[in-house]
């Protein structure tokens, strides 16, 4: 079914495209987080070294209205645009749509902002969006689960899937793929200040809650084990909608959350918490061959 959608959507949009403007898209085809938005956000950073105006769609998952298209900004709440959507504004100069219509969106950057290309965080299944290129993310902890398509298991569509895509790329080094990155980081930050920031060795032997609503907490926890920090875990589902009670533990004790977590929880300021941001490291493969890819690129 998904390969039948596929082909005639990209029929019709070889005959019916609105736009020049280069879109690529970065996706996956398994439910759960990939690594995507750290990807993207490092794929815009990439495009402004390259002098390219780049414009940021995504569908602004578990935020309030799912129907209205938004324009992000820094002062947006997870509410109104989604938790993922607001860290790829506040972390990026670029302008940031959500939409369940990414056309939509995408038609909007290049009316009002003139974009030479858009990149789209996640959508590779929403096949009524054009596209020039299609990047997928595999994450070489979980990989295809057990290779099995929903609900049976994680895929949203066959591995084979990944044959039509133009990039494969892992997040995670790993022995079988020519282009991966690494998620790397340094300081803690404090929520209630973000120019209070701490190296992670400072914290070595002590004990943290440690707080995580992503699809993969495990990647994180390892990270602060690593540093010889002892954790408390405290998983919550992905995308997750904190309460203050959710972060009532004992007294002032240390929390530490992921970065996409700490977006949700600007409001807690009384409470101890600091979050971990994260880059990413590509391997000199695929750092050439993201730098091949957007010096072909137009752009005035």
């Amino acid at each position: 079914m998904a390969a039948g959608r596929r082909v005639y959507y990209r029929l019709r949009n070889t005959t019916h495209s609105s736009t020049n403007t280069f879109i690529i898209i970065v996706g996956n085809i398994t439910v759960g987080g990939t690594g995507k938005t750290p990807f993207v956000i490092w794929l815009a950073h990439q495009c402004k070294a390259k002098g390219l105006r780049a414009g940021i769609v995504s569908r602004g998952y578990k935020r309030n209205n799912m129907q209205q298209m938004i324009e992000v900004h820094p002062r947006s709440t997870p509410n109104e645009v989604g938790d993922e959507a607001l860290l790829l504004a506040l972390k990026t100069t670029y302008p940031v749509m959500v939409a369940s219509n990414r056309h939509q969106a995408v038609n909007y950057l290049i009316d009002k902002y003139g974009v030479d290309v858009v990149l789209s965080d996640d959508g590779m299944q929403h096949y009524n969006l054009p596209r020039n290129v299609e990047i997928a993310v595999i994450d070489s902890d979980r990989k295809f689960g057990n290779n099995r398509c929903l609900p049976a298991g994680p895929l949203r569509e066959p591995t084979k899937r990944l044959s039509k895509c133009d990039l494969v790329v892992n997040n995670g080094d790993n022995a079988h793929s020519q282009y991966y990155f690494e998620i790397i980081y340094s300081d803690v930050v404090f929520l209630s200040s973000d120019k209070v920031r701490k190296p992670l060795s400072e914290f070595k032997h002590f004990t943290v809650h440690a707080v995580a609503g992503i699809a993969n907490p495990i990647r994180f926890f390892r990270i602060l084990r690593k540093a010889g920090i002892r954790i408390i875990e405290h998983i919550f589902p992905d995308h997750h909608a904190y309460q203050e009670t959710d972060l009532e533990f004992n007294g002032n004790d240390l929390i530490f959350m992921t970065e996409k977590d700490a977006v949700k929880c600007k409001k807690f300021i009384d409470k101890n918490i600091w979050y971990l941001p994260i880059s990413l490291s590509p391997n000199s493969k695929l750092e050439k061959r993201i730098s091949i890819l957007l010096e072909g690129i137009p752009h005035g």
